[in-house]
C-alpha cells in the first residue's frame, strides 16, 4: 500500500519542486554552458526496478580535457571550478526530478549504478532492484562514496526489503543534514566512486 503511494506523491513532489527550483536550474544550465560548455546535461543509461533500463540525468560537472593521446584525463583532475562547487552542492542532482515525474526513479532509494554491475551480483546484491532506484538512499545517508561496496549494497538491500513511510522520513532528515555539511561526497582523493569488479561471495 505505501509503495503505491509513493510513487504518486513522488510524481506530485517532483511536479512541484521542478517549479520551485527552475529558476536555480536554469541558472545552473548556463553557469555550465559558459564555463564548461556543452553537453550542459549528462546522460547514461541506469538500472532501476527490476532491472529495467532508463535513461539518468544530471547536471555535467566534469570538462572535457583530454591528454596528447586524445583520451580523458582522470576524474579528478577534470573535476574542478564550477563543476567541483556543483557536485559539492549536490546541484548536479536536480535533473533528476524529471526522472522522478518519468516514474523512472524515486526522491529515496537505491541508487543506481551501471548497467554492466547487472551480471556481477550476487542473487542478495539483486534485491537492491525491488524498488525504484532513488535520487538519495540510506546507503548514502550512511557514508556514501566513502562506503565499501560489500557495506552500500547492505544498506541498500535493507532499504528495499524493509521500505516505509518512517525509514523514508529518516533518510530524507539526514539527507539534508548531508548536504548542508557537504559530507562524503567523493572517495577520498577521487572524483568518482571505484568500479564494482564483483564478489558474488558478499552479502
Amino acid at each position: 500500500m505505501y509503495l503505491k503511494a509513493k510513487s504518486v506523491l513522488d510524481r506530485v513532489f517532483a511536479l512541484i519542486l521542478i517549479v520551485v527550483f527552475s529558476p536555480i536550474m536554469v541558472f545552473v544550465y548556463l553557469l555550465l554552458l559558459f564555463t564548461i560548455g556543452r553537453p550542459v546535461i549528462f546522460t547514461q543509461k541506469r538500472p532501476t526496478k527490476d532491472g529495467r533500463i532508463f535513461t539518468i540525468y544530471k547536471f555535467r560537472t566534469m570538462t572535457n580535457e583530454r591528454d596528447e593521446k586524445g583520451e580523458l584525463l582522470p576524474d579528478e583532475v577534470r573535476l574542478k571550478g564550477v563543476g567541483k562547487t556543483i557536485r559539492t552542492l549536490s546541484l548536479d542532482e536536480l535533473p533528476q526530478l524529471f526522472n522522478v515525474l518519468k516514474g523512472d526513479m524515486s526522491f529515496i532509494g537505491p541508487r543506481p549504478l551501471l548497467p554492466e554491475y547487472l551480471p556481477l551480483y550476487s542473487d542478495f546484491q539483486k534485491q537492491r532492484h525491488l524498488v525504484l532506484a532513488g535520487i538519495t538512499g540510506l546507503a548514502q545517508v550512511k557514508g556514501r562514496n566513502n562506503l565499501s561496496w560489500k557495506n552500500r549494497f547492505r544498506y541498500d538491500v535493507f532499504y528495499a526489503k524493509h521500505v516505509s513511510l518512517g525509514l523514508d522520513i529518516y533518510i530524507l532528515f539526514l539527507t539534508i543534514v548531508k548536504v548542508i555539511k557537504r559530507s562524503d561526497i567523493n572517495q577520498e582523493g577521487k572524483a568518482t566512486v571505484e568500479k564494482f569488479q564483483g564478489n558474488r561471495k558478499e552479502d
